[in-house]
């Protein structure tokens, strides 16, 4: 299933707290997030429709929630661009960045730290 940028957004939202209806939806969005009403119940149309969220009736109105947890989209989306992109490796994506980026000495740090977690681990 591939979730827009613009459905992330409302994927977002629910992520942090749900379940919500579209207008809390709508309150929770950033506030440079400047849509209409409409185009919110249009993204929350399609993630309905590509099962990534389930809507109840609560009263008048519908109730949202995910069906995605955030891990697995971020784990889907995170090994796509590693796909199409640098062939499954994420060493190459590690220099890639490395290289065209300044990493931050906590950067630096906190791989160090990962990999030796790695190590351990092995």
């Amino acid at each position: 299933m591939r979730i827009s940028t613009a459905e992330s957004q409302v994927m977002k939202a629910l992520w942090a707290k749900s379940p919500l209806s579209a207008e809390d939806i709508i309150a929770a969005l950033p506030a440079d997030q400047d849509w209409a009403d409409a185009t919110v119940k249009t993204l929350l149309n399609r993630l309905l429709k590509k099962d990534a969220i389930a809507a109840e009736r609560d009263g008048r109105r519908f109730l949202y929630r995910p069906l995605v947890a955030q891990g697995d989209y971020v784990h889907s989306e995170s090994q796509g661009l590693l796909d199409r992109l640098f062939d499954g490796r994420l060493a190459p994506l590690v220099a890639h960045f490395s290289q065209r980026e300044k990493l931050s000495d906590q950067d630096i740090a906190d791989l160090r730290r990962l990999l030796e977690g790695l190590d351990d681990g092995r």
